[in-house]
């Protein structure tokens, strides 16, 4: 079993290794100086968002652009129907030979210091009305701001999402096949949709489901206090190291295996809209909760060795956090189905990650005497980070708790720190052993021991 855990050992520190490596941060889309349109596609709808560099706005339209944000921001709205009549004669949308009519709404601005350059931009929404049964698979669009008036003006187009054609979240411009450049030589164009590809779909699907993850830290930390005690068995009023890797796996793998199977069971369900989802508050307030209950556990057991019933009972709300990304698309059941899937192995490879990376460094501290330390501090520490999301979600206020959180748990930051702590770990546990201090593992899987846990908790 020792060689088994060796390979184990060996295996993690390679797979965090080649995580941090193929992290790659993305640049985004703005420039400062071209404008833009990002277009979001379903079968039945379409809708998007033109945006204006301020520099243009001043030099072609005369905008006072200066001061203090609040000012610059005032002079915009004042102006707004100026920037809809603009935008109505320099962005036209048709498809089947029908022109589209095209409603904007009230604008919004991003205001953004760069190292290198100062990005300012006017964003305007706006809603096509699509006449036909369907949007036209070829879009003829005619894109054309400030080319008459500043010479060597570009535009671009991007489709930032096309579900059918499997193309999501596309706002950096990562896939150029999906980005159209338009100059004063070129200022319409046959914008191709694509045809509808269920392939990419899914496998992009399973990228945003993977992303997902990475950027939703309450997944993540209720994932972290359900293997805080995963490798620590329940016996005679308190809580001891699991005898043997192979038992300490086993349940970590019923406590991933039970929370998978919750959250595809209302992730599907609420995905396909046979589930009503509750409001996004309701939700995320019980997801915050999930974290709370979990972590208490973890201090005086309700459900001792049995960790697993924890995982399936708030799993299931934890599918409907996950609905919520693909319930309002306007898409066919089969294409949301695709979707619904794809994001939903995404999310497993994501979950799978956090334990593969997680598991050893516990693993190697369960027999050390800083583990009960560990498992007191850690549990204590969730509870109150939980508790701080909860208000924050039930009250509508921000008490700065994500900004925290994702310093700890960012990608690939989390993943470097967890090699190195895992490590550390191991040196420590090999320095405990050769000292004699390791504390003796126990194997309470007995019925016996089973009903004496549940009527003995712990106290703290």
């Amino acid at each position: 079993m020792l060689k088994v855990f060796s390979r184990f050992f060996a295996a993690t520190l390679l797979v965090m290794a080649a995580l941090a490596t193929v992290f790659a941060s993305l640049v985004g889309a703005h420039n400062a100086e071209d404008s833009f349109v990002f277009l979001d596609v379903s079968e039945s709808s379409l809708v998007g968002q033109v945006d204006y560099p301020f520099g243009d706005l001043r030099e072609a339209l005369g905008f006072q652009l200066e001061g203090t944000e609040e000012e610059m921001v005032a002079e915009l709205v004042s102006r707004q129907d100026d920037l809809h009549e603009f935008s109505q004669e320099h962005l036209s949308i048709a498809g089947d030979n029908v022109e589209f009519t095209i409603s904007f709404g009230d604008l919004g601005t991003l205001l953004e210091e760069d190292p290198d350059k100062e990005i300012r931009y006017v964003q305007i929404p706006f809603e096509v009305d699509i006449t036909t049964p369907t949007v036209p698979q070829s879009l003829e669009v005619k894109f054309d701001p400030f080319f008459a008036e500043i010479e060597d003006k570009t535009a671009l187009v991007l489709i930032e999402n096309n579900w059918q054609a499997g193309i999501f979240d596309n706002g950096e411009g990562q896939n150029q096949d999906a980005v159209f450049y338009f100059t004063a030589d070129t200022p319409s164009q046959v914008i191709d949709l694509g045809s509808p590809n269920r392939l990419k779909n899914f496998t992009e699907s399973i990228s945003l489901g993977l992303d997902h993850i990475r950027t939703g830290p309450d997944h993540i930390l209720f994932v972290l206090v359900l293997l805080l005690p995963s490798v620590l068995v329940f016996s005679t009023g308190a809580w001891k190291p699991a005898q043997g890797f192979g038992k300490s796996l086993w349940r970590v793998t019923k406590i991933a295996t039970m929370f998978t199977i919750a959250h595809s069971i209302t992730f599907t369900l609420a995905g396909l809209e046979i589930l009503p989802l509750p409001s996004a508050k309701v939700t995320e307030t019980i997801i915050a909760l999930s974290i709370a209950a979990a972590a208490l556990h973890n201090l005086r057991p309700v459900f001792p060795n049995k960790e697993w019933l924890i995982a399936f009972g708030f799993g299931l709300f934890h599918g409907m956090g996950f609905a919520s990304l693909v319930s309002a698309l306007q898409v066919s059941k089969s294409t949301q189905l695709v979707s619904l899937l794809g994001r939903n192995v995404g999310i497993e490879i994501g979950q799978l990650v956090v334990i593969f990376v997680s598991f050893t460094f516990l693993y190697l501290l369960r027999t050390t005497r800083a583990y009960p330390v560990i498992l007191k501090v850690g549990s204590v520490a969730l509870a109150l980070v939980a508790s701080a999301w909860m208000v924050e979600r039930l009250f509508e206020v921000d008490l700065g708790t994500n900004t925290l959180v994702e310093k700890f748990v960012r990608y690939p930051r989390s993943v470097v720190a967890m090699a190195v702590l895992t490590v550390l770990a191991a040196g420590y546990h090999y320095l405990e052993r050769s000292r004699g201090r390791l504390v003796e593992a126990s194997d309470a899987s007995s019925k016996r021991d089973e009903l004496t846990d549940q009527r003995e908790p712990v106290s703290v």
